[in-house]
């Protein structure tokens, strides 16, 4: 399989650099990017080469919600290697949400089996494991809610973490949905991992995929940045049922106005919100 390497040079203000790395990883992997790396002056990003899109990516780049802040790349052919190997040697240290939730891979073992959900990820991607504020956010959201015989639809399910914590909280099924075909198979290679495969279904495509289940469910989720969600959350709502809660998270505080702005025209209302550092998450429920 052949890559192309993306170098990006980042022009930011210091205090909200990281942020900009955050987001454009974020952003540029809905496009299938499948990894990145810190790079001198920026990221240094790897896609296949079918996958890759020019006009995606200047699009995207286009869109970063950030002011003062410019961001070129150059495009390389990559040398031909697996682009996630350290990241699977190596692993990540346990995870700890709250008092109750605990994220690790087989090569980190939790120093503690105290807590009352362990979910074991095997990830090559730091994305999807806990690591990043917008996913401990969501877990820690689904750690609160009573979860026993509800049906949860996961958009961008990514490694499934979010789909396998509902499950393992007694969720009774689990529909999850990814544009990255490798993320499909590891989502459920996961939930193979924590036992719950028979309860959790991961299809490979966009929003579409809600609409292609014609039923609704208990409780969506949906970790994926602001420009994706503004465009998805009419089909979200609709998948919901009478009283269900939509979890959002994949965006920045200064974001909130218009996601509850768009969530306030399908009828949908606040419930309870989560920051962490410039990200936010956000609850709502559908009235009845």
């Amino acid at each position: 399989m052949r890559y192309f390497e993306i170098n990006f040079t980042i022009s930011a203000p210091e205090s909200i650099y990281n942020d900009v790395c955050d987001v454009l990883a974020a952003m540029a992997g809905e496009t299938g990017f499948e990894t990145f790396e810190e790079a001198e002056g920026g990221l240094r990003g790897y896609v296949q080469q079918e996958l890759f899109c020019r006009q995606e990516l200047d699009d995207i780049l286009g869109a970063l919600p950030f002011t003062d802040v410019s961001v070129s790349y150059q495009v390389k052919e990559a040398e031909d290697r697996d682009w996630n190997e350290e990241w699977e040697k190596e692993g990540f240290e346990p995870i700890c949400i709250g008092i109750g939730l605990v994220i690790y891979d087989g090569r980190h073992l939790p120093h503690s089996t105290e807590a009352q959900t362990l979910v074991e990820i095997d990830a090559r991607l730091a994305f999807g494991t806990g690591n990043h504020e917008t996913t401990r956010m969501m877990a820690e959201t689904l750690m609160e809610r009573p979860l026993e015989g509800k049906h949860i639809l996961d958009c961008g399910t990514g490694t499934g973490v979010l789909a396998i914590v509902a499950l393992l909280r007694g969720a009774a099924e689990a529909v999850g949905y990814d544009i990255d075909e490798w993320s499909v198979e590891n989502a459920r290679h996961n939930a193979l991992l924590n036992g719950v495969e028979q309860r959790f279904t991961a299809f490979l495509g966009d929003s579409i995929v809600i609409e292609q289940q014609k039923r609704q469910f208990d409780v969506v989720l949906a970790n994926i940045n602001r420009n994706i969600l503004l465009a998805d959350m009419p089909r979200m709502r609709h998948a919901l049922k009478p009283g269900g809660a939509l979890l959002l998270s994949g965006f920045y505080v200064g974001d909130c106005q218009l996601i509850e702005e768009k969530a306030a025209t399908l009828g949908l209302v606040r419930k309870k919100m989560k920051k962490e550092g410039e990200w936010a998450c956000i609850e709502f429920e559908l009235k009845d």
